[in-house]
């Protein structure tokens, strides 16, 4: 698999992630019980750093042999 072939497959699932989340977001927001509305609030907070990474995964493959591109230090060694 390529670095491109990676970063496509990073933005597929950053994309499945990020509609996960406005799903439980509009799921809260119809919640009446506030016990549910604090679990689905959880599991949104829970979601975001994998959204974040995958985003940040996909821009670092896709870029990664570029000269100009200025990588994020998090994933460098």
């Amino acid at each position: 698999m390529t670095l491109l072939e990676m970063s496509r497959e990073y933005r597929e699932s950053a994309e499945i992630i990020h509609a996960r989340i406005v799903e439980l977001r509009d799921l809260e927001r119809a919640q009446t019980d506030d016990e549910a509305a604090r679990r689905l609030r959880q599991r949104i907070v829970d979601l975001m750093p994998m959204w974040r990474e995958m985003r940040e995964l996909a821009a670092l493959t896709g870029r990664y042999y570029e000269r100009s591109y200025h990588k994020n230090e998090r994933y460098t060694i």
